[in-house]
């Protein structure tokens, strides 16, 4: 019986996780983010902005080492999943305060010859926040 039941499971988990497509989510195709309809706004953005030909999603949204990268993914694909099938989330989608630091510290990489001189005015207190002003940039 213990057995069938975790075979069920196992079974399940898996329906679900082809049904959801979720193996595209391990590449960098912008394609993956789209999915889930809810991102079907921030999809088009992307693609009439100026970060389209230099950046995708995890460019962005994800730390550029490993394994931070596949961490950072497995909790949003499992917050994401849970989000979704449940129905409970704000609309329009918000970014959590977890995703919004890991923006940040990729706006800082890939542009820190630009922002360096003006980095060392934020404090500790009071890092640089570029999406404080940019919120829009990418998306």
């Amino acid at each position: 019986m213990a057995v069938g039941l975790l075979g069920g499971i196992a079974g399940l988990g898996r329906f679900t996780f082809v049904y959801a497509e979720g193996g595209s989510y391990f590449s960098d195709d912008p394609l993956s983010c789209v999915n889930c309809h809810i991102m079907n706004d921030q999809y088009d953005a992307w693609g009439h902005g100026s970060h389209k030909n230099v950046a995708t999603c995890n460019d962005c949204h994800t730390p550029h080492t490993f394994p931070a990268k596949y961490v950072i993914k497995g909790i949003n694909g499992w917050n994401h999943s849970v989000a979704f099938t449940t129905g409970n989330f704000h609309e329009p989608i918000q970014i959590t305060e977890l995703n919004r630091s890991v923006a940040v510290e990729n706006c800082l990489y890939c542009h820190s010859e630009f922002v360096a001189p003006i980095n060392h005015l934020a404090t500790a207190e009071e890092p640089t926040n570029c999406l404080a002003c940019h919120q829009d940039i990418g998306h």
